[in-house]
């Protein structure tokens, strides 16, 4: 069959959505509301009474819902009229998907611009042939859908296993083991304050809430900041310097390793001599939800040094027992870092197989 191609915008066109007062919106309404992430709520009252594609224009750019009923599309989206005498609705939403319109987003707020997206030139095969490729496109996509389903259960297993462990260890203390509040075990502070302009181009690494992150995680600092080494012995003479640094995420620090951190966002947990600090990094690990219970619970979460202070762990008295428990827990998540992943390069591999489909799709190999 002869496939022909256009200008996008001699497919389909991307329509603004409008603004919707919330008198009229209401749970249970007739008819779907989009926003640029998909339905919002619902309402009685319509704007497009035929089956489209919703497409993100702010926000969540280039995300794509597929409507079969009536729906009113936001103003934060567009949505897709087509012939639908030539067009088939589901080859619409496939091709768009293969477009990958969330690379098109641009601005200090991303959004799409539409007259971009009308430029792109794509091949269009006559509706029985579109037919065709959306029936094999389904059945693949539903079959990776099922293995992704699979994929993401068994990696949720495997993070569950090793917090069941977790809790279990910390939850059933030895008869050896002693209760302490954080307090009488060592120190809890945070930084002294840092100002942008006291960064240098190199020196002593500075890190904030997403490069602690990055380290608690084994991974790469993505942006390096420094303070000077001048500034860092002055701090580190008058307020001493990390020794365990947690915010959720929980990070050792190795001996020897100089940087500072950012004021006010990160607790910091030092002199505490009678801990192992691993072992004190698995305790904080299995108490994360109760460390949440005890945040102030706004939209940003921040931990106060006088609840923290309060907690109370259960640890051996020997600092022995303490590594060997360490020992345990450390062969269990290196275990469990392997499962995860396994199931996240499953998951990885499942989107490669979808877009390589799209793409053969779209370019006559189906």
């Amino acid at each position: 069959m002869t496939w022909q191609t256009k200008k996008l915008d001699e497919v389909l066109k991307l329509e603004y959505g409008k603004p919707l007062a919330k008198s009229k919106r209401k749970q249970g309404g007739l008819y779907p509301v989009y926003g640029a992430n998909g339905i919002k709520n619902r309402s009685d009252v319509f704007y497009f009474d035929r089956s489209s594609v919703i497409v993100g224009r702010k926000g969540s750019v280039g995300e794509l819902h597929l409507s079969e009923e009536k729906f009113w599309p936001l103003d934060v989206a567009y949505f897709v009229p087509f012939d639908d005498r030539k067009y088939d609705l589901n080859f619409i939403y496939y091709l768009l998907s293969n477009l990958e319109l969330p690379k098109l987003a641009k601005g200090v707020k991303p959004g799409l611009n539409r007259n971009e997206v009308y430029s792109i030139s794509v091949k269009i095969p006559p509706i029985p042939e579109q037919k065709r490729i959306v029936k094999i496109l389904d059945e693949v996509f539903e079959n990776t859908e099922k293995a992704k389903e699979n994929a993401e259960k068994n990696l949720k297993n495997a993070k569950e296993l090793f917090e069941s462990y977790l809790q279990n260890v910390f939850a059933n203390p030895g008869k050896d083991w002693e209760e302490k509040s954080l307090e009488e075990l060592g120190q809890i502070t945070s930084s002294k304050r840092i100002y942008k302009k006291e960064y240098v181009s190199d020196g002593i690494p500075f890190y904030r809430i997403k490069e602690i992150k990055e380290l608690a995680h084994d991974k790469n600092i993505t942006l390096e900041l420094y303070i000077s080494i001048k500034r860092y012995k002055e701090i580190k003479d008058v307020f001493g310097v990390p020794a365990v640094g947690t915010i959720g995420e929980i990070y050792v620090v190795k001996d020897n390793v100089e940087f500072y951190f950012k004021d006010g966002n990160i607790l910091w947990f030092k002199n505490f001599n009678s801990v192992d600090p691993y072992f004190l990094k698995f305790v904080l690990m299995s108490f994360v939800e109760q460390i949440n219970k005890l945040s102030q619970g706004s939209a940003y979460s921040a931990l106060t040094i006088e609840k923290i202070e309060k907690h109370k762990i259960f640890l051996p008295k020997s600092l022995t027992e303490q590594k060997t428990t360490v020992k345990k827990l450390d062969t269990l998540s290196e275990q469990t870092k392997k499962l995860e992943g396994v199931y996240k390069q499953k998951l990885a591999d499942l989107e490669e197989l979808k877009k390589s489909v799209l793409n053969k799709a779209f370019s006559g190999g189906l």
